[in-house]
């Protein structure tokens, strides 16, 4: 019951109190926009030789051929989305090489049909990122390896803000009006870490430089933890586009979509999926669909990242666990469980616009 009514409140808050962006979307224009696209399903997608955003996007360690690899097992079973962190670090070391490997990959999901959801901030897990070589996974840790962007206390100290402002505003100007983007989730997981609201700061900001830039796609941030009143009335407010992340049970879930859709606004799940926690394909994809959310889960393919094992849990040995918490494909393409990978293209194929 607690839980309902802090939402509840964020809900009467985002009605009240918190004036809105005037370069925001319009209800109208949001909704044209949904309906424009195929339903949108997808996953978050590190490959499976990075450890974390970094390892992802370094000169170094950049792997073209597994991310085509990797990406044709979503293309297969007909996920046309891909929600990608980005990191400010990996630009500051290598602007234009940085900026030179977003298109390269931009080019390599678009073979796949596949538009990519770019993030720019984080909040999550570690604290301090360093840029160059990453440490090696610890066994059976779920996301060992991953860091914030920019870090803290980084994240909080202003006079890093000029800087930051120069990398968002120079990669939404980059890809302003690149098609193959299909959404700007400009931080994730703003207050994680027992932030709070010490991270309003940076959401503002990021929000005014995006909104400075005006690109073509939508901007949002997600809603994902429903005590953080100020920081969730100040997202729902700015996004074009509602996300949050679930994951809860299916009663749960429903709640929290009952009480979104009092925006009005269309809604993307951008995390869900922990089997462990009764968050399953099977019983959550079908109610997205339903309600025609967009929907994408935590994991592609089992990697570095370790995130088949469930958070606060390690296993020491490394042994595989009973069940996944996250996560679809073995590096080879074979599914976790065919049922799941049966059950997703069944749905994306009844939901291609003609």
């Amino acid at each position: 019951m607690m839980k309902q009514l802090l939402v509840a409140a964020i809900i009467l808050m985002s009605i009240s109190g918190f004036s809105q962006q005037e370069q925001r979307w319009s209800l109208e224009k949001a909704n044209q926009w949904y309906e424009q696209n195929d339903w949108i399903v997808g996953a978050n997608f590190v490959p499976s030789t990075a450890i974390n955003q970094l390892e992802m996007w370094q000169e170094d360690t950049f792997d073209p051929e597994v991310i085509d690899r990797e990406l044709s097992y979503a293309e297969e079973i007909g996920m046309n989305t891909m929600r990608v962190y980005l990191h400010s670090l990996a630009y500051k070391a290598d602007k234009e090489g940085f900026k030179k490997r977003m298109e390269q990959y931009l080019s390599i999901a678009d073979s796949h049909g596949i538009k990519t959801m770019f993030v720019i901030f984080d909040d999550v897990w570690n604290a301090d990122p360093k840029i160059g070589k990453q440490p090696e996974p610890q066994p059976g840790t779920h996301n060992s390896g991953w860091v914030q962007d920019p870090g803290y206390p980084a994240s909080i100290q202003e006079e890093n803000f000029p800087e930051l402002e120069v990398y968002v505003k120079d990669i939404l100007q980059t890809f302003a009006n690149d098609n193959r983007i299909l959404l700007w989730d400009l931080y994730n997981e703003p207050g994680n870490n027992d932030k709070g609201n010490e991270s309003m700061p940076l959401l503002k900001e990021v929000f005014s430089w995006a909104r400075a830039v005006n690109p073509s796609q939508p901007l949002s941030v997600g809603l994902w933890k429903w005590e953080l009143k100020d920081l969730n009335a100040f997202q729902a407010l700015n996004s074009d586009i509602i996300t949050y992340h679930s994951y809860d049970d299916p009663e749960k879930h429903e709640l929290i979509i009952e009480l979104l859709k009092s925006h009005g606004r269309p809604m993307i799940c951008t995390e869900y999926m922990a089997r462990t926690r009764n968050n399953r394909f099977s019983n959550t994809l079908p109610m997205l669909k339903n309600e025609n959310i967009g929907a994408i889960n935590w994991g592609l393919v089992n990697g570095k990242s370790n995130t088949i094992y469930a958070w606060n849990t390690p296993i020491e040995s490394g042994e595989e666990p009973t069940e996944w918490f996250h996560d679809v494909f073995r590096k080879d393409g074979t599914p976790y469980r065919q049922d799941e990978v049966d059950l997703i293209e069944d749905l994306t194929s009844e939901s291609k616009k003609q």
